[in-house]
């Protein structure tokens, strides 16, 4: 009987790999991959073979063939701006991660693992909310230059899954309530959930909102070109800067959330000063969120990785509960969220969405 769903989350150095029935999780695993391991594949696309053969090996040890599949979700890969939602894994979508078109990341690999097993096991794959998600409205894109555009980049799948289990717990439909969505990891996304749709997004990666423990998010714009100009920085280096050596790395050289706030308990006040401006400036970033919601938010979601530490949710919170109760899910809850995207199809809660037609 074909009653499991097979999740495969590809990450650089490992393979998150789980199986439900249509109720609960049965097994999962995270399959580590050493740098030994990977130097044979030239491009990440070219370890397909390799992660597929482990995923199915996964599978066998639980017992479990392709037979037995129902579905097999995928996490999405960098892909074109589309609107959030589970989608069926076709061929223009799969041309598109094969050739890199919107750039390179482990993540290409879950929906072309996906359909691989799909197919072998005669059942639908999918995807659900990618990284990729763009439901901003027009003027949340403009940038106050010409030619420069706000994107939509953010941890759009844990966001809007601890946004529809907060809302669930309530009794509250998330199609129906505002939210605001803070992740917290070495890089930071935050936001604004309207009846359904992220409308607009603090975009960690390109340099907006608050410095995370890694990443420098929005500068002073005049000394910082001058500091490109002064250094004749390349786009490499101004990439490495902004997203990786930037933000508590910078200050404090150390990105471990834990271990800044044991030197805060042996008297470091340096460090002390500077967790606290990143809380400062987090709570700013939930304050525009607000401010796109026209403060009609029903609560604030504290998530991600950084979310287990007690004393930054405190310092965030100080910030924020005026404007909402405040709510902490740490951690994030991907292998569930690309299940629960699945049977939202499969139980005709939604309709699956075609990448071809967005």
């Amino acid at each position: 009987m074909k009653d499991i769903i097979l999740v495969v989350n590809p990450g650089s150095t490992s393979t998150k790999v789980a199986l439900f029935d249509e109720t609960n999780l049965v097994a999962v695993d995270t399959i580590r991959h050493s740098i030994k391991e990977l130097a044979p594949f030239d491009r990440i696309i070219d370890q397909k073979d390799f992660r597929t053969e482990l995923t199915l090996n996964f599978m066998a040890e639980h017992d479990y063939a392709p037979t037995d599949l129902l579905a097999v979700v995928g996490r999405g890969g960098l892909l074109k701006p589309i609107p959030g939602g589970t989608y069926l894994v076709e061929e223009e979508m799969l041309t598109d991660l094969r050739e890199e078109k919107y750039n390179t990341h482990a993540s290409n690999l879950g929906a072309i693992i996906a359909k691989e097993i799909a197919d072998s096991a005669g059942v639908q794959a999918y995807i659900v909310d990618p990284v990729v998600v763009d439901e901003m409205e027009a003027i949340a894109k403009i940038s106050g230059l010409k030619g420069i555009h706000r994107r939509s980049v953010s941890h759009a799948l844990n966001q809007k899954a601890v946004a529809r289990r907060l809302l669930n717990e309530a009794n509250k439909q998330y199609e129906e309530s505002n939210v605001i969505v803070v992740h917290l990891g070495g890089g930071t996304s935050i936001g604004a959930h309207r009846k359904g749709k992220m409308v607009d997004v603090v975009n960690g990666l390109d340099g907006e909102g608050p410095f995370t423990p890694e990443r420098t998010g929005q500068l002073p714009l005049y000394d910082f070109a001058k500091k490109l100009v002064e250094e004749n920085l390349s786009l490499k280096q101004v990439k490495t800067l902004l997203a990786g050596k930037g933000g508590l790395a910078s200050y404090l050289n150390e990105i471990d959330i834990r271990q800044i706030v044991k030197r805060i308990e042996d008297g470091d006040r340096e460090a002390e000063l500077y967790l606290k401006a990143m809380s400062y400036q987090i709570g700013k970033a939930v304050g525009e969120m607000a401010a796109v919601l026209k403060g009609q938010v029903d609560s604030i979601i504290l998530t991600g990785g950084a979310a287990h530490s007690t004393y930054l949710v405190k310092e965030i919170q100080s910030y924020s509960d005026w404007i909402a109760p405040v709510a902490v899910y740490p951690g994030e809850r991907e292998m569930e969220a690309l299940y629960e995207g699945v049977m939202r199809v499969l139980n005709g809660e939604e309709q699956a969405k075609r990448y071809n037609e967005v």
